[in-house]
This record gives C-alpha cells, sequence and structure tokens, in this order.
C-alpha cells in the first residue's frame, strides 16, 4: 500500500488551467483499481491518495503523469506501507 502526498508547489496558482486533467487523472486511477481514497491535505496544502495493487515503479510513473505534477502545480511524495498487523476490514490491502 502506498501514500501518496501531492504538495502545492511554486505554480500552486496555475492549478485552474490543468485541474480538468488532474480530475481525469483521478478518474483513471480509479478505474484502474489503484486509488482507494483522495482528498484534500489541509489547510489548502495540496492532495492525498491512498493507493495499491501497483508496483512502487509503476506508481512512480503515474504519479509522473499528473498534470499538476507535470506543470509544477504540486511536488509529489510517494511512501510506501508494509504492515505486519492490519484490521481484517483492510484485509484487502495485504497483497
Amino acid at each position: 500500500m502506498f501514500i501518496v502526498f501531492l504538495k502545492f508547489s511554486t505554480n500552486k496558482d496555475r492549478a485552474s488551467e490543468f485541474v480538468h486533467g488532474h480530475r481525469e487523472w483521478i478518474k483513471r486511477g480509479f478505474d484502474e483499481n489503484v486509488f482507494l481514497l483522495t482528498g484534500n491535505l489541509q489547510p489548502n496544502a495540496g492532495g492525498g491518495i491512498i493507493a495499491h495493487n501497483t508496483s512502487l515503479q509503476d506508481l512512480q510513473n503515474r504519479v509522473n503523469d499528473d498534470p499538476f505534477v507535470l506543470q509544477n502545480v504540486v511536488s509529489a511524495e510517494i511512501f510506501e506501507i508494509t504492515s505486519p498487523k492490519i484490521d481484517a476490514r483492510l484485509s484487502f490491502l495485504i497483497n
């Protein structure tokens, strides 16, 4: 499982120019069963994603295709979480 932080960067003011493409990129992530959750980082700091069913390299490639990343609206950080213990309700996250 991965957590992706998309923190606003130097071109934050240009987000409205690329928001349609960014939303399409998010939709693809859900459609392809990679994204489990997306949301906003508070207060107005960017966004976050929980992802699974992918490798670190494939997720990095996917994140690099985000129009917000391509246009430096956000900078991306990806963290992989490996868990020896998980609530049964989330057991689908364990590969």
